[in-house]
């Protein structure tokens, strides 16, 4: 793939994308009538794309095209726009596993690196909803379903190495945002950085990270295990923004950041964002429901995504009779072997929960003391009162990371939220560890 755009690469804008789609008569077709029939609308709120919507006589598509940098900074932080190959890649990998729970992608161009795929609608971004108080009791299931699929069917268990040895040749090239991922989840938070956006009143925490040897060596095992525990390929950025929702449906969206990497980390990042709108739920003006109320729906749905996720990945794995070489089932055979073997896959998952924890506090820290911080947060305006709960986050994951035996299933994750929602803006006075 190309590091930067071709000659022929030229970043549309919504005026432009009705006559770039008329030039694709199947996909054309699907919008039905003429490019004068058509509405385009430019919803783009990432850091990183454009993003349009297109509605015509017959229905609506949605054109994502890479941007050569990150929308926020403009040309001084230039981006890789292979990134959108990566994105179809992962898309149409994991679509045989997760069918509806991602959009059906229907073109992509190489040239101009755009994706055009299914419009969702009346779906919105989970994130959003939830600032709303708007609560999707179908959401941590459907998410857990499509992790355990995605985890298991890309993996060891339930293929021939060569298997993912080809998604590896193909998903080791996303150095570009897997660097991302190292610098602004695994490096930057622990350091003095220019991308950092720190809450004033938070600068003694920053500071206080920054001196936590401890903290630091915990922070490296995850770096490490990030780097080198090759076992699925993961979506690599699954949180509350990269979910649209309705009442009946779920959507996973914005596969870009996909690697072969370690299954917990997506499993890390999609709690880590619901334990983050728990701490600010408090203090959102908006919500049909009552704050206590929402956050038992939020503590809920983390118990409810990682059983379920537990339950599908297990049943998947049982019920696998492929050729694969994690498992051999000929290793296994008789009720003895047949015992022994579910206690591998035990002893598997609850690796896979030790490695979610620790991703899942990295990801709190970094939507705390990073770059690109979170919705959740930044609608608290007040920066003396957003730093509450930014600062019970930061204390509930500086004490996962540092004491992980305390942590030793979901319902001990779940009742330590609590013990941290005074933690306040000193960390040496130590509240809920």
């Amino acid at each position: 793939m190309l590091d930067h755009p071709n000659a022929d690469y030229r970043i549309l804008t919504a005026a432009d994308v009705p006559a770039y789609l008329a030039g694709l008569p199947a996909i054309a077709g699907r919008l039905g009538g003429q490019p004068a029939d058509w509405t385009c609308q430019d919803v783009a709120d990432g850091n990183l794309n454009s993003v349009f919507l297109v509605d015509g006589p017959a229905g609506g598509l949605c054109v994502k095209q890479a941007l050569p940098y990150v929308r926020v900074a403009g040309e001084s932080w230039p981006m890789d726009v292979s990134r959108a190959f990566f994105e179809f890649s992962y898309g149409q990998r994991i679509a045989p596993f997760v069918g509806r729970l991602a959009p059906a992608i229907h073109h992509f161009d190489a040239a101009q690196f755009i994706i055009v795929m299914e419009k969702l609608s009346p779906h919105i971004i989970l994130r959003r909803a939830m600032i709303a108080g708007e609560h999707h009791p179908r959401v941590p299931e459907d998410v857990a379903d499509y992790v355990a699929a995605a985890s298991f069917y890309t993996s060891d268990l339930a293929a021939p190495f060569e298997s993912k040895a080809a998604d590896q040749a193909i998903f080791a090239r996303n150095t570009a945002l897997q660097r991302i991922s190292v610098d602004l989840v695994f490096t930057d938070p622990y350091a003095v950085s220019e991308r950092n956006r720190i809450t004033a009143p938070l600068e003694a925490w920053a500071a206080s990270f920054r001196a936590d040897i401890d903290l630091k060596a915990a922070v490296t095992r995850a770096r490490l295990t990030y780097l080198t525990r090759a076992q699925s390929l993961l979506h690599g950025d699954l949180h509350s923004g990269s979910i649209m929702v309705t009442q009946a449906e779920t959507r996973v969206i914005d596969g870009e950041f996909a690697l072969v990497g370690p299954s917990g980390f997506d499993i890390g990042n999609f709690i880590a964002h619901y334990v983050m709108a728990w701490y600010a739920k408090p203090f959102h003006e908006s919500g049909a429901t009552s704050v206590g109320v929402f956050r038992d729906h939020l503590a809920a749905d983390i118990v409810l995504f990682w059983d379920r996720f537990e339950a599908r990945f297990l049943s998947h794995w049982r019920g696998f009779a492929g050729a694969a070489d994690g498992l051999p089932a000929s290793h296994f055979s008789g009720p003895a072997g047949a015992a022994r073997a579910e206690t591998l896959r035990r002893a598997y998952v609850a690796d896979l929960f030790r490695d979610a924890l620790m991703f899942m506090a990295c990801k709190i820290i970094r939507r705390v003391l990073g770059f690109a911080q979170i919705a959740d947060f930044l609608v608290i305006t007040d920066e003396a009162v957003r730093a509450l709960p930014q600062a019970a986050a930061l204390a509930f994951a500086r004490s996962v990371l540092l004491y992980p035996e305390r942590y030793g299933d979901i319902a001990a994750i779940v009742a330590a939220l609590p013990r941290f929602d005074a933690a306040g803006l000193d960390p040496a006075v130590t509240r809920g560890e």
